[in-house]
């Protein structure tokens, strides 16, 4: 799939202009790195995402499988429960298996110190319907984001939600503020859906830059479903999802996120270092459990 191109020539992720695969810098725009070290038709064959949906997806599918499987004895059916909770619940994974994976939130930062789990939590599901429900809105709103912001900087945004939703969710989660049972934080939190909110808030602010008044109200649509969603549902992650909100729309304000400008390699290289740092903050979860907590 990742073949190698030496010769020939390539278009400009930037200007979609003919330039030669081994061009340092665009003649026509001045990007650098055009050919992006021989693999950009190999990228473009992928989408404007560059493959990172289907990696987002599949990633929490196998994490969400693995969880299963760790514990099946611990598997929740739904039952001894009533209403809309019991419903929502169905198929979820044990507590145990989830914090070996990398759950996050107040107790694993906190008081385990694991602190990377900000990274690690966003790929971890509690339920069929929690990540089914999530994967959808990415790959409902991935693409269109992607094509406003490029692939790396989908990749950058996204995690980086996660992360702000987990920092804050982690943190108002300490007890520390006093608040209603409906404003505290979480003990542990997992999901995708800080990333959700995160692409939430990078419409709203594409819309916002672009005087584009449609994206624009999509933006602030899908965040309003989602919070007053949360409000209304028990045991649903509201400060995760202020928190990724937020942190989608603030990255998307930083200069190099301009979307008049095409991304640059830098944001390729970042968006890599990311997903890297993800998936090394699951091997730390598991490796942390194991040694320095005790045998599940």
């Amino acid at each position: 799939m990742f073949e190698r191109q030496t010769e020939g020539s390539v278009s400009c992720p930037s200007c979609n202009k003919i330039v030669s695969v081994t061009a340092k810098t665009c003649p026509h725009c001045g990007r650098r790195n055009p050919g992006i070290w021989g693999y950009r038709r190999s990228l473009q064959r992928l989408g404007n995402d560059f493959g990172v949906i289907p990696i987002i997806t599949w990633g929490c599918i196998a994490l969400y499988i693995a969880s299963l499987a760790m514990n099946p004895l611990g598997i929740g059916l739904g039952g001894g429960g009533a209403g809309m909770n019991s419903f929502l619940n169905f198929l979820s994974p044990s507590g145990q298996s989830t914090f070996i994976l990398g759950s996050t939130g107040a107790v694993p930062v906190f008081t385990f110190g694991r602190w990377w789990t900000v990274l690690s939590s966003a790929w971890l599901h509690g339920s069929v319907l929690h990540i089914l429900f999530n994967l959808l809105w990415i790959r409902h709103l991935a693409p269109s984001v992607a094509k406003f912001y490029g692939a790396g900087r989908l990749t950058i945004l996204y995690i980086v939600a996660a992360v702000t939703g987990s920092l804050l969710t982690s943190l108002a989660g300490t007890g520390l503020m006093p608040l209603p049972p409906i404003l505290q934080g979480a003990s542990f939190s997992i999901g995708a859906s800080g990333g959700v909110f995160g692409l939430f808030g990078a419409m709203l602010s594409y819309g916002q830059t672009t005087k584009d008044p449609a994206i624009r109200q999509i933006g602030w649509a899908y965040a309003l479903i989602g919070f007053v969603y949360g409000l209304l549902v028990p045991r649903v992650d509201n400060w995760g999802h202020f928190g990724g909100f937020i942190g989608g729309y603030l990255v998307t304000k930083l200069p190099g996120f301009n979307p008049h400008k095409r991304e640059g390699h830098i944001h390729l290289l970042v968006a890599i270092a990311l997903l890297l740092a993800s998936f090394l903050s699951v091997i730390a979860s598991v490796v942390h459990a194991y040694l320095f907590i005790g045998s599940f």
